[in-house]
Parts: structure tokens; sequence; C-alpha cells
């Protein structure tokens, strides 16, 4: 139990925080499994563009770092070129 005011205040603060940063990385995973789990190369490319727009997000809100976000992008995008048409 916090004993100060501003201490009270931090534990609200960061259970709203925990609660988004989960929401994001939650979209974020949901996005790169879409990627994932595509068939032709069209669908991969379409899902891999709505998921680097995530990436991008989920990195400019402070949830994951910039090359955490880049590796992902990379790694899906070699994924769907991969893939036949």
């Amino acid at each position: 139990m916090p004993h100060h005011k501003s201490a009270a205040k931090d534990v609200v603060s960061s259970a709203k925080s925990r609660q988004r940063n989960i929401a994001l990385r939650t979209r974020m995973r949901s996005a790169i499994k879409a990627v994932r789990q595509a068939t032709t190369r069209p669908a991969a490319e379409a899902a891999y563009q709505r998921a680097a727009s995530v990436l991008d997000r989920t990195f400019a809100k402070g949830v994951i770092k910039r090359e955490t976000a880049s590796r992902y992008k990379a790694r899906l995008a070699r994924f769907a070129r991969k893939l036949t048409a």
C-alpha cells in the first residue's frame, strides 16, 4: 500500500500503462501471426503492410525498441518474398 499521494497516483498510472502495453503487444503479435499464416504471396504482402504499420506504431508508443521492430519487419518481409505467387 503506498504511503504517499504521489506513490498512489503512480500505482494507478502504472496499471493503466500496463493495460495499454498489453493491448499493443497483443495487437502486434496478432499482426505478425497473420503474415506467418498467409499461404500466398499477395496475401502475405498485404498482411505484411498491416504488420509493418502496427510494428511502427508499437515502437512509437515505446512498447518495443526501434531495432526490435526493424528485425521483425525484416524477417516478415523475407518470409513474404519466399512464398510462391
